[in-house]
């Protein structure tokens, strides 16, 4: 079956889009697209619990869940791994519905979240990352081509275009709402969700927000079952809802956490997961600055509406 190829492409120093250009897809394959910090352990969690049905999993999460185009694995490594998958495949990636092949026998799922909270909780993300040993596996797998400044050893300690770990929190929310990775920073986060509003009405397309998810959990994993065509007992509900919960993952962080090696601490990577975590940064002033930034990215208004969960834009 020929697979048809993205519009788009992504690259940066950690993630390659083309490497979705060959993937052999199987017929229910679930690919799990998300902006960075909008969800996407926590999808890729109710993804297992749905499609093992039990709490118990035969291995660590991301081995389950595979992150194809990320590079610190080798792409050979990635297709070795998902081809050996006896049981339902669940991907992940950041990269957005244009830069992916799209086939109608592949589950596609998206997760939206009000912009200022993911980049609070991505500001968490980056104190938290161990650049040395992430950049160490980068270079392992794939060497130092399109590195900046890699240091005497050839392993740079930090990507070029990070915010300065010695600015202000305040100083790094902007880094982070101006920042030009077509990856990661507000306007790729929009338009990453751009490219699945537009998409909402396939019916392999399921587009969810974060906020919605916390309120009614056990509603969004009934959905994403009836969608994957999922049968779960009735009486099996209630605990895979409760191992779906924050406090639940983050007590089983050593399993659950990603890329293992690389975090300083992993029970961190489960962070506080709030809504409205921004409000403790930005002043009257700041929220103005925000609001014309994103209404300057010229998305559907509705969409804007939806990303904010009614949240006023200042």
């Amino acid at each position: 079956m020929a697979v048809p190829q993205p519009t788009a492409l992504y690259q940066n120093v950690l993630m390659d889009s083309t490497r979705w250009h060959d993937f052999p897809f199987r017929d229910g394959d679930i690919v799990i697209s998300t902006p960075p910090k909008c969800g996407t352990t926590w999808t890729q969690m109710i993804c297992a619990l749905l499609i093992f049905q039990s709490t118990d999993f035969p291995q660590p999460l991301d081995v389950m869940s595979p992150w194809p185009d990320l590079l610190t694995r080798r792409h050979e490594d990635n297709l070795a791994v998902v081809a050996a998958q006896p049981h339902r495949r669940f991907l992940k990636t950041h990269v957005p519905l244009d830069g992916l092949p799209y086939l109608d026998q592949v589950e596609y799922v998206c997760v939206g979240r009000d912009p200022r909270d993911a980049a609070i909780s991505w500001d968490n993300h980056i104190e938290n990352t161990d650049f040395e040993v992430l950049m160490g596996r980068r270079v392992a797998a794939v060497g130092t081509d399109g590195l900046a400044g890699p240091g005497p050893d050839g392993v740079p300690e930090r990507p070029a275009g990070l915010p300065d770990p010695l600015a202000s929190a305040h100083e790094r929310f902007w880094a982070w709402v101006d920042n030009y990775d077509v990856l990661v920073g507000l306007a790729a986060m929009v338009h990453h969700l751009d490219t699945f509003w537009r998409a909402r009405h396939l019916p392999n397309v399921t587009l969810l927000h974060y906020d919605e998810m916390k309120a009614d959990l056990d509603g969004t994993m009934r959905q994403l079952a009836a969608r994957f065509g999922i049968e779960v007992a009735e009486e099996s509900w209630p605990d895979l809802v409760r191992a779906a919960r924050f406090d639940q993952m983050r007590g089983r962080s050593r399993e659950l956490t990603p890329d293992q090696g690389i975090w300083h601490d992993p029970t961190r990577f489960f962070h506080r997961g709030e809504t409205g975590q921004w409000r403790e940064l930005l002043d009257a002033d700041g929220e103005r600055r925000y609001r014309d930034r994103v209404l300057g990215l010229g998305v559907d208004p509705d969409l804007v509406r939806w990303i904010h969960q009614g949240a006023p834009l200042a």
